[in-house]
């Protein structure tokens, strides 16, 4: 029973990431300025409380692989809750004018910062049913590239030049963002292309992921643009948010690192962050160097390196800073520095 009990503790923790979506859904219930509350929450409150709370680099406990599931299952629904939480509001009259804008940033933010971290998590998993569930949730933000580039381009050439998702030294945010997007969909396409020519298939046909999911997301807004446009454009400026939530999280993830294209991929290529908001809001996603070690390794198990670059901010904490590309040249390149020299 201790033993449970301490699992049960351990797991706990992590259910804090739902948190995101009460303040989405009270939101887009009450609507007015009730739908900036979870841009007030995720942006500010957890931006300013990860400064302040200590770092938690306490070793994994040895838990089974399928561990959390129950807890990967109540985030995929409070994702879909916080979603349709949209629709209801503008549906029921409660989002109207210029609050469908925040309502939409707002639950765009939960689906970055939930969705999308959900849906990496579970497209690493063996099982067919969880990788389902992981594109479930992209299509959900209109994303079609990440499924297809993170597996089997991210991870194979992370912090080389062949890797569009790894943010260069000195490039902006704002640089990194267009060609990250441009080179994963590009990248992704055409290694979809590539299988079914092979398998004797049209290159470009439904067959093709990327062309099946860009399409039916297209002509599910084009649906919902005849019936509610108000309603069609809230979802895509949610979806849009969320994928750029991803790329800020690339960016911040793998900024000024390199390697060789010949190099084995360690623990030294991703910056790691051990803050006590981006571990247990983010599935341990800020763990991101043991993550690209080890790919095949389930949130709870992530381990905290000792010889990784650690980021000196965490990934709440970073977001205002990384969008303003003085400051955040000037806190990266020091770190950059003191790692190079192996003081950090």
């Amino acid at each position: 029973m201790e033993r449970v009990m301490s699992e049960f503790r351990y797991l706990f923790r992590y259910s804090f990431a739902l948190t995101p979506v009460l303040a989405v859904v009270i939101g887009n219930s009450w609507g007015g300025a009730w739908t900036l509350l979870n841009l007030a929450y995720t942006l500010g409150f957890l931006g300013i409380l990860e400064l302040v709370v200590p770092d938690n680099q306490e070793a994994p406990l040895p838990l089974k692989q399928e561990s959390g599931s129950g807890l990967l299952m109540s985030a995929w629904l409070g994702h879909f809750i916080a979603w349709f939480s949209l629709i209801y509001g503008i549906l029921s009259g409660a989002i109207a004018d210029s609050w469908l804008f925040s309502a939409a940033l707002s639950t765009g933010l939960c689906s970055g910062s939930l969705g999308i971290v959900l849906a990496h998590e579970l497209i690493h998993r063996v099982s067919s049913r969880w990788r389902l569930l992981g594109q479930i949730i992209l299509w959900s933000v209109g994303n079609s590239y990440f499924y297809i580039d993170h597996l089997k381009i991210h991870h194979k050439y992370v912090a080389t030049s062949l890797d569009s998702a790894s943010a260069k030294r000195g490039e902006s945010i704002y640089r990194f963002i267009g060609r990250s997007i441009a080179g994963q969909i590009s990248a992704s396409y055409k290694l979809e292309a590539l299988r079914l020519r092979t398998a004797g298939h049209l290159s470009w046909g439904w067959s093709n992921y990327v062309v099946r999911m860009q399409v039916s997301w297209g002509v599910f807004l084009l649906l919902i643009a005849a019936w509610i446009p108000a309603l069609a454009l809230a979802l895509f400026v949610q979806g849009v948010f969320a994928c750029l939530l991803l790329e800020y999280t690339n960016y911040i993830e793998h900024y000024g690192l390199s390697r060789q294209e010949n190099e084995k991929v360690t623990a030294a290529h991703s910056w790691q962050s051990d803050k006590v908001i981006s571990r247990f809001f983010l599935f341990d996603l800020s763990r991101h160097a043991d993550h690209h070690y080890r790919a095949s390794r389930p949130f709870h198990q992530l381990r905290s390196h000792a010889d990784s670059p650690k980021q000196p901010l965490g990934y709440a904490s970073a977001f205002f800073p990384a969008l303003i590309p003085p400051i955040w040249f000037k806190i990266m390149d020091k770190a950059l520095k003191r790692w190079n020299s192996g003081l950090a």
